[in-house]
């Protein structure tokens, strides 16, 4: 079973999430032949006060 772990800032809406699981599965489906059944995809919104870019945050940095 595949298993994708995704970290994503916040602030996407739902559709754009759904987008994102579907196309990450095809595209594991198609990469290694593993049944579309079994990809598995998980999402983690982050604070963009818990990111950094080259020393700061993605909010400070206006992401």
């Amino acid at each position: 079973m595949p298993i994708a772990h995704l970290y994503i800032l916040e602030g996407r809406d739902a559709e754009k999430k759904e987008r994102l699981i579907a196309e990450v599965s095809e595209a594991i489906h198609r990469a290694i032949d593993a049944p579309l059944d079994s990809v598995r995809v998980l999402i983690v919104e982050m604070p963009k006060e818990h990111f950094g870019i080259a020393g700061q945050s993605a909010k400070k940095r206006g992401r």
